[in-house]
């Protein structure tokens, strides 16, 4: 079983890497995207994003004796956590902006 989640890890990190600049080279202004980039949004871009904020908030909990003393944490916060929770939860499915 564990062998069967390692294979499936490097085939989602595979198809992400060939798959997802082609379906992101439209402009970043585009508002209408088409059923190919929702698809890959949904099937590639939503999961990298959300594993990106759930790593976020580990090292920002784990950068916050340190964001505290330097009195950033409110910077840390936006950079770490809510930056990428915002690109993964809050944009239209297929926007790529």
């Amino acid at each position: 079983m564990n062998q069967i989640l390692k294979n499936t890890v490097v085939a989602m990190t595979l198809c992400a890497t060939l798959f997802a600049p082609s379906s992101f080279a439209a402009s970043s202004t585009q508002q209408n995207p088409t059923s190919v980039q929702m698809g890959a949004d949904l099937v590639i871009a939503r999961p990298v994003q959300l594993a990106a904020t759930l790593v976020g908030v580990v090292f920002f909990v784990a950068s916050l004796p340190f964001t505290v003393m330097g009195d950033n944490v409110d910077q840390a916060a936006k950079a770490l956590v809510a930056d990428p929770a915002r690109a993964t939860f809050a944009r239209c499915l297929g926007c790529t902006h």
